[in-house]
């Protein structure tokens, strides 16, 4: 029910609405007990932006104080709740960046709901509609949905139009009014490259997840261009030095045994969990990382720095991609301008002890290294 303030006598209006009250208040005692303006009660009884979420809460504290029932749509139940949607927990960048954001939100006084897509649980468009029932301040999406790059963006453009605050993480979706956060991907890619290129390497293969993810065609992208770059492999080229199953350590076991199959001496992951199977893959042909292979992970989870041997990957900026989706976030719930577009956070290379100087056969091969790549390539005839 629309809150039409056009007077000052609140008691008035409110018993034209079904609200009694044993005594008339007007616009000016909500302010004076609020310590606002009758501008600001004004905008929060219209449910107007403008008004910070500390001084929502205080006019509506306020308007009850004084007798009143404050309608359903301007109830704050859950106004100080922020709700995170991720897809699991197995991968370690998940509860990264739950940490990171629910202390962000916890500092400017905001409860986090963490809600996971495990088996078994609700889906992510399940969570969104009982989140709205109950009345969240806002939400953050975590590698969702949005990271499809064919979705539907009906599922998001209806959030914006309700006004629902959201952010979302490393996915973009063209025609959703709303903050996106992403890791530079094609960056990583290039990072993880030029370092193995330094090391003598030549014939570098690209372990990646499904293909309809938007990461997964930007890590494609910037390695055919890496490729280019550092080793002068063409595009058809580099190709078919990519295989692509799904992120986790089964995934990347199944991509290494094609990519050491066509003759990889170095593999880049697009997670770190595929660098794991990666390595798994590795060892259960009797070979060594990094003696006769190099792996190069993705994100840097917590553990890395202690697996046999420490995992070289590029560092995913999740304390800054966190905190700058929760300043986003609150930007948007307290009514004020927030950046709607995607902002890209540059990742960082660590090198640890997954790497090292290519086999000798490779370095001879260095100065016939296309010619050398595309041998080693099944003919066109073999192409799956």
């Amino acid at each position: 029910m629309k809150w039409k303030m056009l007077r000052k006598d609140f008691s008035k209006y409110a018993s034209r609405c079904g609200y009694s009250c044993a005594v008339g208040i007007t616009l000016t005692d909500i302010g004076a007990l609020a310590g606002v303006s009758t501008a600001t009660v004004s905008r929060v009884l219209n449910n107007k932006p403008g008004v910070g979420a500390t001084t929502r809460q205080s006019v509506l504290v306020a308007v009850q104080t004084l007798g009143y029932e404050v309608p359903e749509p301007l109830r704050p139940r859950f106004s100080d709740l922020v709700a995170m949607i991720v897809p699991e927990l197995e991968n370690p960048v998940f509860p990264h960046f739950a940490q990171v954001i629910s202390l962000g939100l916890a500092q400017h006084g905001y409860t986090s709901v963490l809600c996971t897509q495990t088996a078994g649980t609700a889906g992510e468009d399940q969570y969104v509609q009982m989140l709205l029932d109950r009345q969240v301040a806002g939400i953050i999406f975590v590698s969702g949905i949005h990271a499809v790059a064919a979705t539907d963006i009906s599922r998001y453009t209806s959030l914006t139009e309700r006004k629902l605050p959201i952010v979302l993480i490393n996915g973009y979706l063209n025609g959703v009014d709303a903050p996106f956060v992403s890791n530079d991907d094609a960056t990583a890619v290039d990072l993880a490259v030029a370092h193995l290129v330094q090391l003598g390497h030549r014939q570098i293969g690209l372990a990646l997840g499904q293909r309809r993810y938007t990461p997964t065609i930007r890590k494609m992208a910037g390695f055919a261009a890496a490729m280019e770059r550092h080793v002068g492999v063409d595009a058809e080229t580099s190709q078919h030095l990519v295989e692509c199953t799904t992120f986790s350590v089964e995934g990347g076991s199944a991509a290494a045994q094609t990519l050491l199959d066509r003759g990889c001496t170095a593999l880049v992951c697009g997670s770190d969990l595929m660098a794991l199977g990666v390595i798994r893959a590795v060892h259960q042909r009797g070979l060594t990382v990094p003696g006769d292979v190099s792996v190069v992970g993705s994100d840097d989870s917590s553990l890395l720095p202690f697996t046999d041997p420490p995992l070289t990957t590029v560092r995913q900026p999740v304390a800054a991609m966190g905190n700058a989706a929760v300043r986003a976030l609150l930007d948007l719930i307290s009514g004020g301008p927030a950046p709607r577009a995607e902002y890209l956070f540059r990742p960082e290379l660590v090198v640890r002890g997954s790497t090292a100087a290519a086999p000798a056969g490779e370095n001879r091969a260095a100065t016939s290294r296309t010619s050398e790549i595309r041998i080693r390539l099944p003919t066109p005839a073999q192409k799956p």
